[in-house]
């Protein structure tokens, strides 16, 4: 699947949210070109002339970006839940496809979405926006250059302090949605455990609940409408992302933790709170000769390992500062545009691949299984046999 194509034209479906990364790859006078968007609200398209221009196409029914011609790509940044019937249809009309993640709300539907793209001959890559991190890029190349020696276990805990405002608010609460917040926010997380540790999951367990979030509050309540409102911590005024946090229908666990076994034989555990007061994900990976560590989410990595000529009494340390590439998430969303770009044009394997985005999917779905279940241990379902390799 090697690129011949000099410049990239794109398609997006899903225009606002994660869409406005579309503006990465509106470049004109550059290697990719955004030419059409699709929306199922109107608001959201006249938006997206206004950014892209007013030649662009926009329809309220993607399967109108699918049938264009001049369409070589499609961009899927629609919720979730939607993931898998745009990038299996996007596969099928001939387009290459980037998808946001997760890849989609279930193992089963990632590896529809895998078949889709095996048989299609096209590309396809994951929105994975951390492995272009330069703090994480960082932990990864100081964790293969062997200096903490081999990774036998990793502790992160994610503080989600903005977690009602992005995530109870709206479509997100409730489980239909999102399968649970294990998948939809902590898919990044696992993947960074995957990816840092060279080795996927093959075993969860975990327990969680519902601790702030949710009540009794009627589903159709908006914060701008709400009586209670000058009292309320939690009010705002987003547009789409304004229903009360404490409504019935909030029913994903705002609490929860992870432990996880590795098939090299990593132990892992994953800790997410989503009404910490603070916004910052710790991620320590501990291997047979010290630790490497990040001391926030874009700015700082400490190493200490062991003195090697006295052994357990005392440990050399190392901070490294870190510094962020320009752009939205650490500088990241620029760089994995280009990198989608670079794989339609030169055929480069992307550092973000499709059999991740589903190995993430696959422990988020096992986790919140093994969290509704008790606590129970689970086994995450192999990936196909056709896909062995890659």
């Amino acid at each position: 699947m090697s690129g011949t194509r000099e410049k990239v034209r794109i398609g997006v479906i899903g225009l606002s949210g994660r869409g406005m990364i579309a503006n990465h790859w509106h470049q004109p006078d550059g290697k990719s070109i955004v030419v059409a968007g699709a929306d199922i609200n109107e608001k959201f398209l006249f938006g997206f002339k206004e950014r892209m221009g007013p030649s662009v196409f926009v329809s309220t029914n993607y399967q109108e970006i699918l049938k264009r011609s001049d369409v070589d790509a499609v961009a899927v940044t629609s919720p979730d839940f939607c993931h898998e019937e745009h990038a299996i249809a996007a596969l099928e009309a001939g387009k290459d496809v980037f998808c946001e993640k997760p890849l989609t709300i279930t193992t089963e539907g990632c590896d529809r979405i895998l078949e889709a793209w095996h048989k299609s001959g096209k590309h396809l890559m994951v929105g994975f926006n951390m492995r272009y991190m330069n703090i994480f890029r960082c932990m990864k190349e100081i964790v293969g250059s062997g200096v903490i020696g081999e990774v036998k276990a990793v502790w992160v805990r994610h503080f989600v302090g903005h977690g009602g405002e992005w995530y109870y608010h709206n479509w997100m609460a409730n489980r239909k949605n999102t399968t649970s917040l294990l998948l939809q926010k902590a898919s990044h997380d696992f993947d960074m455990i995957h990816w840092i540790s060279n080795s996927y999951t093959k075993r969860v367990a975990a327990f969680g609940s519902l601790d702030f979030y949710g009540g009794d509050k009627p589903n159709d309540l908006e914060c701008p409408t709400c009586p209670e409102r000058d009292k309320c911590n939690e009010f705002q005024i987003r547009p789409y992302h304004q229903y009360c946090a404490f409504r019935k229908e909030v029913d994903v666990e705002d609490n929860s933790t992870v432990i996880m076994e590795l098939e090299n034989g990593v132990k892992a555990t994953y800790s997410q709170c989503h009404f910490a007061p603070d916004y910052f994900r710790n991620y320590t990976f501990i291997g047979t000769e010290g630790r490497v560590e990040n001391l926030d989410d874009q700015f700082k990595v400490t190493v200490l390992t062991r003195n090697q000529s006295k052994k357990w009494k005392n440990l050399s340390n190392r901070t490294y500062d870190v510094k962020p590439a320009e752009g939205e998430h650490g500088g990241a969303d620029p760089v994995i545009c280009r990198d989608f770009i670079d794989m339609l044009i030169t055929g480069k394997e992307p550092v973000a691949t499709p059999v991740a985005g589903r190995m993430s999917v696959a422990v988020g779905c096992a986790a919140t299984e093994s969290m509704r279940a008790g606590g129970k241990v689970v086994e995450i379902p192999s990936l196909p046999s056709w896909i062995k390799g890659r």
